[in-house]
């Protein structure tokens, strides 16, 4: 199906509200690459590049809006975190060491910090400070109100993390964080480091201090986020095996009855992998995807039972996501080199 032929059927797919059966990764995969990102040639709506792939997610894809990709620069974005009280979209771009930040006002972007000791996953606490796991530090710290770091943890039994990756926060001031040792793996992403301890996932009660161990039955733990009830938290595996793993949350300290929530395989396209991963007000899973090539890259949206109903395909790997704008309606992507946003039809569950 030529270019042409496919935004003459999403168009009439629109109108008679069966877009999910006209729209397919195929055919966007084809699109993206002739796709113009400046924004000089506008995309015919609905946009074809956020499809549904169930009817159920076609209440989610609104028909006059586009993918934007807001800009481009980075050598590897990620870590998306949205702060509603200064209406600013913060990442990290690992490699170059710094942190960027997207104004909504006007859509200026700026180095917000540097050096950032490679930072990966960033999010903001429930009094609006910024909490961030740095790779060169091996910690994860908080920016108090003055600009001070607070460090939040940086050993496990007196030895130190690997690099923590991830990053959220729980409404009892719980941080939890996920530690794989992809920044001391080389020189790239951080400092070459030995590994002195197992891959893991960590609580830090903020009120003590205390830090626990969640869980260290993952190969490879990086992206985390919780339902929308705080009752069960999702992780993503990026080692072996390439999959979404989900536990019940007791008691908002501990977790159990492990099970697999995707392996993200798609019929026709390689394994592919979840990096970040957010929940929204309906519970379901949205997950920065890559690996799987043209038509899987970009983000992939799971009901809770965990069927893959949409996908938005970006012509690069994304990395991370997180929702936010003044309504919480916006989808901002943090994809290798780049950040795209497009507004959604549901909200994100959480601040960030």
């Amino acid at each position: 199906m030529d270019r042409r032929s496919f935004l003459t059927g999403a168009a009439a797919s629109l109108a008679s509200a069966a877009f999910a059966q006209t729209a397919s990764p195929q055919t966007a995969s084809a699109q993206i690459q002739q796709r113009d990102w400046s924004g000089r040639e506008p995309v015919r709506y609905t946009d074809p590049d956020f499809i549904a792939l169930d009817k159920r997610f076609q209440k989610y894809i609104l028909g006059n809006t586009p993918i934007q990709r807001l800009w481009t620069g980075a050598l590897w974005a990620e870590g998306p975190a949205w702060c509603g009280a200064g209406r600013f979209l913060l990442w990290s771009d690992i490699p170059n060491n710094r942190q960027m930040r997207w104004l909504e006002e006007d859509g200026h972007t700026s180095v917000f910090r540097s050096p950032s000791e490679y930072s990966n996953g960033n999010t903001f606490d429930f009094e609006g400070r910024q909490v961030s796991c740095q790779h060169g530090m091996r910690r994860v710290v908080r920016y108090e109100t003055d600009g001070k770091a607070t460090v939040i943890a940086d050993k496990w039994q007196g030895k130190p993390l690997n690099s923590p990756n991830d990053i959220v926060v729980h409404p009892d001031g719980g941080i939890w964080f996920t530690d794989p040792p992809y920044g001391i793996l080389g020189n790239y992403e951080g400092f070459e480091a030995k590994q002195e301890i197992k891959e893991a996932v960590y609580r830090v009660d903020t009120k003590t201090g205390k830090m626990d161990k969640i869980t260290d039955e993952l190969d490879k733990p990086n992206g985390i986020c919780f339902s929308p009830d705080y009752k069960k938290v999702y992780i993503c595996d990026t080692g072996d095996p390439r999959d979404i793993q989900m536990f019940d949350v007791v008691d908002g300290k501990t977790i159990r009855n492990k099970k697999q929530f995707t392996n993200m395989a798609m019929p026709g396209k390689g394994p592919g992998l979840a990096d970040g991963i957010r929940a929204d007000v309906d519970g379901n899973i949205w997950a920065g995807a890559g690996r799987g090539g043209p038509g899987y890259d970009g983000v992939h949206v799971f009901t809770p039972a965990a069927e893959r109903i949409g996908m938005i395909v970006l012509p690069e790997i994304c990395a991370n996501i997180c929702f936010g704008g003044t309504k919480r309606n916006r989808l901002f992507m943090a994809a290798s080199q780049s950040v795209y946003a497009v507004y959604v039809g549901t909200r994100g569950a959480h601040i960030t």
